[in-house]
């Protein structure tokens, strides 16, 4: 198993965000995961760390795929990959309608199969291919949908590798199967490990039906919060806000892949109150709504001994990256500590 963070820039300086986590690149940690939403851009602050780092990898968590297109993907992707010495790696998504069509003013449309061609054009650009593709994306774009002057093309530069690891954020059934088949990683969100196989077994064990040999095993991405120590469990309180904006706040009712997700855990009646309290505006209410259980199955907090255990159930739920957040002011005493487990 391997360890990363989410690099975490909310309080408004990514610059000081990614400093404090390439100096964790010495404690051991693999890998840095940068998120974009409707924040600051990924690709900038992920070529930032390219330069500021040696050893670890440097993932996107997530691009979507409806605000970029796929030649523009695979040319960031195969950019950061030079910058970064082949440590690379491209976290895709659909998203979701609300910040979708919200920021980024497209419709919702296609999501599995836009994330489909995105992958296979990526990979194609990838290995230098010339690409005359025409599906959702069209390129070059044809006579009758407007073109005058476009031409199969392949990318100018000569990328650092012809297959960049490709991971695909994924949480509904049809999505999951989906990343099963044709992505090199799994980047869930909200992950119970003791819950998880009751919720995506079905659809991982379907996508991989169809996996092409050559992709190997698929890579999973989870964890949590993490803190170490006789009162950490005190720590697991600070998953509240981030449960309740993702179960009460993205989307609306009945559009909200995350409260679906708190609802096929259990946490059904939770999820309503959740989502409820959160869009009428009471946000601590929301955040209190959410289950103890909730907040202590998706965290590390506790004792050394209880941690330990949290890592081996992740690791029992066939995560292959351990994808933490260190609180507390030894950020890098931490991740040794865990790091040695693994």
């Amino acid at each position: 198993m391997e360890l990363s963070m989410m690099l975490d820039y909310a309080g408004d300086d990514p610059r000081r965000a990614a400093d404090e986590a390439a100096a964790l690149e010495s404690a051991g940690l693999d890998a840095v995961w940068v998120a974009e939403a409707w924040g600051f851009d990924s690709p900038t602050i992920m070529g930032y760390l390219a330069a500021r780092t040696e050893r670890m990898r440097i993932g996107s968590a997530i691009m979507n795929v409806y605000s970029r297109t796929p030649g523009l993907i695979a040319q960031t992707a195969a950019g950061l990959d030079a910058l970064s010495g082949g440590r690379a790696l491209l976290g895709l998504g659909a998203s979701g309608p609300q910040v979708v069509e919200g920021w980024h003013g497209k419709p919702y449309d296609r999501p599995l199969g836009r994330t489909r061609e995105t992958v296979e054009l990526c990979r194609r650009i990838w290995r230098r291919e010339t690409i005359d593709h025409h599906g959702i994306t069209d390129m070059p774009l044809p006579p009758e949908k407007g073109g005058r002057h476009g031409k199969p093309l392949k990318i100018l530069t000569r990328p650092v590798r012809d297959t960049i690891p490709v991971y695909i954020a994924s949480l509904g059934p049809a999505n999951v199967r989906l990343t099963a088949e044709i992505a090199d990683g799994w980047l869930p969100t909200l992950f119970i490990p003791e819950k998880a196989a009751s919720v995506w077994g079905g659809p991982l064990a379907e996508g991989a039906a169809g996996r092409p040999p050559e992709l190997g095993p698929l890579h999973t991405v989870a964890g949590g919060l993490l803190a170490i120590g006789e009162d950490a469990a005190a720590v697991r309180e600070r998953a509240r806000p981030q449960i309740a904006l993702y179960v009460g706040g993205m989307g609306a009712v009945g559009k909200n892949f995350y409260n679906d997700l708190a609802v096929a855990y259990g946490y059904g009646d939770a999820a309503r109150r959740i989502q409820e309290l959160y869009l009428a505006g009471r946000t601590r209410d929301a955040a209190a709504a959410v289950p103890d259980e909730f907040c202590e199955l998706m965290t590390l907090c506790g004792p050394e001994g209880y941690v330990r255990e949290r890592v081996e159930a992740f690791r029992e739920a066939g995560v292959t990256m351990l994808n933490i957040t260190p609180v507390g002011p030894e950020s890098a005493r931490l991740i040794e500590t865990v790091k040695n487990w693994l």
